[in-house]
């Protein structure tokens, strides 16, 4: 096809690997594709044959900084949240555009999230088509709330439908200063009105990457909305360490505990949580982190493919980002999800809906009481064992990359 295929995947990365996947499969039937992402995935992003171009936002600095700890403590609140992300993004934000225009530049199609509605701008910038990408559901619809606003559900139908539209509205509202500076400074366009972009937005191709399996299509859901399924994203070429297929060997599977970018207030706290949770439950443990602090139960391991090691373990126990949700239920082993903020909480309750684990555990609730109790749930014998394997024989019939090419070239030659 020859197109010129621009991502935007600002984020930690959980956003950055489902670009992959897409890339890739772009890439294999005739497109160049280049993702716009943090500096610390470009060997990750070069490695998948795909083009680089740097954005200054590294949401791990984030996450870590003082900043980043006190949106993590607004948990649920949206309102919360978004001042806090505006105090983060506020010095970042005019470097961010600079970059993210340049990124683009020469593209045919963009591919982007809502956040700031960076794709209505680029489309129009470069009269290009444009599609937007969803993680986790954030289409307006009347069968439950926006994942960060979960509250509405209390107001019926049109609370549900207006939490979505306040979500956007809101951090649009935030954001609008700077980005309608850039539209008249950088783009030579003319700057949007508070509900400029939600409407043109509404107009656009909307891929949602993940499963009706996991969450069923909402029936007021429109034709330009296509839920294709999880994008996965493989690493053939990467090996097991010797010292990790010797653990495995060495005893019955044991539980993976892993939070991916997410940070408590103190990390060496919540670690020693988890060594004294999985020893109280009896269970052998494989822990996200540095190799140095293994012990003879307990096996610390660092960057892992999870779609290689979820499949060995008894459990998985993660903080319900979207793309590690998909890769526990994909694996067909049972998950705990201990959620920070977010959509985690929205996962770590569809995990448990459809009985593949416990009741959720939320991070700020974490003690080895509260784990240990958790751990014997999740892989005792509720059910949750059975019902995981059933969802990861259903999760790895779809192929959600390909169902994403079909809709994008079907509707954007």
């Amino acid at each position: 096809m020859g197109r010129t295929v621009v991502m935007f995947a600002a984020g930690s990365r959980g956003d950055v690997q489902p670009c992959l996947a897409l890339g890739r499969a772009l890439s294999s039937q005739g497109d160049t594709v280049r993702l716009l992402a943090s500096p610390r995935y470009e060997q990750l992003i070069t490695a998948a044959g795909l083009g680089f171009h740097p954005l200054p936002a590294d949401p791990t600095e984030i996450i870590d900084s003082p900043e980043g700890q006190e949106l993590l403590a607004g948990r649920r609140n949206p309102v919360t949240f978004i001042r806090g992300l505006d105090r983060i993004l506020r010095p970042l934000f005019s470097r961010l555009l600079a970059q993210t225009r340049a990124g683009a530049e020469g593209a045919d199609l963009v591919l982007a999230p809502t956040f700031s509605f960076l794709g209505v701008h680029l489309s129009q910038y470069l009269d290009v088509p444009h599609a937007i990408i969803h993680y986790q559901p954030s289409q307006p619809t009347g069968e439950f709330p926006h994942p960060f606003a979960p509250a509405a559900r209390f107001l019926g139908s049109p609370g549900n439908r207006l939490s979505f539209e306040a979500v956007n509205l809101g951090s649009w509202l935030v954001c609008r200063r700077f980005v309608n500076a850039w539209r008249r400074e950088g783009l030579g366009l003319p700057a949007l009105s508070p509900l400029g972009p939600l409407r043109h937005a509404r107009r656009a191709p909307v891929l949602c990457a993940f499963s009706p399996v996991v969450v069923p299509r909402p029936a007021d859901w429109g034709p330009n909305v296509h839920m294709t399924g999880f994008w996965h994203h493989e690493q053939p070429l990467w090996k097991p360490p010797h010292r990790l297929l010797d653990f495995l060997d060495d005893g019955p599977p044991p539980v993976y505990v892993g939070f991916g970018s997410m940070r408590s207030r103190d990390p060496e706290a919540t670690d020693r949580v988890v060594r004294a949770a999985l020893r109280r439950a009896g269970l052998r443990g494989v822990l996200a982190g540095d190799p140095t602090t293994s012990e003879d139960d307990v096996l610390v391991v660092g960057d892992t493919p999870h779609s290689w090691l979820f499949p060995r373990m008894a459990a998985v126990i993660h903080h319900g980002g979207a793309g590690t949700t998909a890769s526990a239920l994909r694996s067909g082993v049972p998950s705990l999800v201990c959620p920070f903020f977010g959509d985690q909480p929205f996962w770590a309750e569809r995990v448990h809906s459809l009985g593949a684990g416990p009741k959720p555990l939320p991070s700020r609730q974490l003690t080895v009481s509260a784990l240990a109790d958790r751990l014997r749930a999740v892989t005792g014998d509720g059910g949750h064992t059975e019902t995981a394997r059933r969802l990861g024989r259903a999760l790895a019939a779809e192929d959600g990359v390909a169902q994403a090419c079909h809709v994008l070239n079907r509707l954007v030659g």
